[in-house]
């Protein structure tokens, strides 16, 4: 009986030795797939964080460039904000100076023909386009718009008339 007791003991001792076995074997298995698992893992994620480096460094670039572009940008707009500036006080002085000569040439010419003869003035103003003959005299005095159209053809006179009436700019009518 202690015998077969011991020979009981001793084969189910061998089982448990077979299923120990057994277990240890699947266990390096499975820990060995695990492992692999966890290499692909950390490549993976370091393949992640490389990307992720490589992306933050190419943003970065292209914000610094789009800084640069923007600074391009804000000195050119500046820098045409002057031009326009220069241009508005260049283009306001040209024209106190044309407003100065024509005054100028307006006052000349208004004081020759106030000095000229009347029958002279308006046989030159009536061979004239009516429009400037409209221009010459109505930088004159009155009185002596009345002696030069008095000596001009009637028709002629009273279309100057016409066209004073509605004052400048002087348009031919028809």
């Amino acid at each position: 009986m202690k015998f077969l007791l011991s020979l009981l003991v001793f084969i189910s001792f061998g089982f448990a030795i077979d299923n120990t076995y057994e277990c240890n074997q699947i266990f390096e298995q499975r820990k060995a797939e695990l492992t692999q698992k966890i290499e692909k893992i950390d490549e993976a994620r370091e393949a992640y964080e490389a990307l992720r480096a490589a992306t933050n460094a190419l943003l970065d670039k292209k914000k610094q460039m789009l800084l640069k572009k923007e600074q391009d940008i804000n000195t050119t707009l500046e820098e045409v904000k002057s031009k326009e500036k220069s241009i508005k006080e260049l283009l306001s002085k040209n024209k106190e100076l044309l407003k100065a000569i024509k005054e100028a040439k307006d006052d000349k010419i208004s004081e020759t023909y106030s000095k000229m003869k009347d029958s002279a003035a308006a046989q030159i103003l009536s061979n004239m386009k009516i429009t400037e003959a409209c221009k010459i005299l109505f930088n004159l005095k009155p009185k002596k718009i009345s002696k030069i159209m008095a000596k001009m053809p009637p028709q002629k006179a009273s279309k100057i008339t016409e066209i004073l009436l509605k004052g400048p700019p002087f348009k031919e009518i028809k």
